[in-house]
């Protein structure tokens, strides 16, 4: 059987599906053609039920729980690893409601988790998530919200961090934070969906036999990172959740459905 696979080219997903893509594993006739797009962009295409198997920000899950189920394996979810508020100066929390803010994409998690923090703050601007630090920097938004590598370069650019919107999340609801997963869309037969279930599984446990050594594949798809700011990026946000969400993870996604639907109702 043939599948399309969409997922980020940041260091944890490639470091996840690099065994699959290129073969350093046994697929069980089962083949994969991939997409790599921003995780914005899946999340848009699963609106649609493009993909059969992508990526998703765990925000979009409730638009799309028609469509797609959850798979076990592959997803970022954690504690300390959640998307960061900076801006150029320090900024008073009750000002923040009045200030233009940047987000990387309206569905993502990272959105999701800001409107919890701060329901109030409804001047977004979304962007390209590597785009905000210098939206930040130039003054064309007054703030930022920021994700994947740029947690380990926006103090190097002189920001400073308003909130962490991850440490808000776990003190408020005492939940790891899910990030992002992997979902397949309903039409797929169950035997297929377990099979690709266990392959993420079996992928990664490859790429834990070879860290902290990086492929060529994962470096071809972080040009402008040093591996250094490779390994931060796996470390972070690739865990044991990651092989398998298990009862805690399951947990912490269903209460921030349970934040998204109070979202949605506003």
């Amino acid at each position: 059987m043939h599948l399309s696979l969409g997922f980020s080219p940041c260091p944890n997903d490639t470091f996840i599906f690099d065994a699959i893509v290129n073969n350093k594993i046994d697929t069980q006739g089962l083949t994969f053609d991939t997409q790599l797009e921003d995780v914005e962009t899946l999340n848009r295409w699963a609106l649609e039920g493009k993909l059969p198997v992508t990526k998703l920000s765990f925000a979009v899950y409730l638009k799309v729980r028609d469509k797609y189920d959850l798979l076990n394996s592959g997803s970022a979810l954690g504690r300390g690893c959640g998307p960061l508020l900076i801006a150029k100066k320090d900024i008073p929390r009750e000002e923040i409601k009045n200030l233009t803010i940047a987000i990387p994409g309206e569905n993502t998690t990272a959105n999701l988790l800001f409107s919890i923090a701060f329901p109030e703050a409804t001047h977004k601007k979304v962007m390209v998530f590597s785009d905000i630090e210098n939206a930040v920097l130039n003054g064309d938004v007054d703030a930022g919200v920021i994700i994947h590598e740029n947690r380990f370069t926006y103090q190097l650019k002189g920001l400073v961090k308003l909130m962490d919107m991850g440490e808000y999340w776990e003190s408020t609801t005492g939940n790891p934070i899910p990030l992002g997963g992997i979902f397949i869309r309903k039409d797929i037969p169950a035997e297929t969906r377990a099979q690709v279930d266990a392959l993420i599984h079996k992928s990664l446990q490859h790429a834990y036999s070879e860290y902290p050594q990086l492929s060529d594949y994962i470096k071809s798809h972080a040009q402008e990172m040093d591996e250094q700011v490779m390994r931060q990026h796996i470390d972070l946000y690739v865990n044991d959740f990651s092989l398998d969400l298990g009862q805690e993870g399951h947990a912490a996604v269903d209460a921030l459905m349970t934040a998204a639907e109070k979202i949605a109702s506003r």
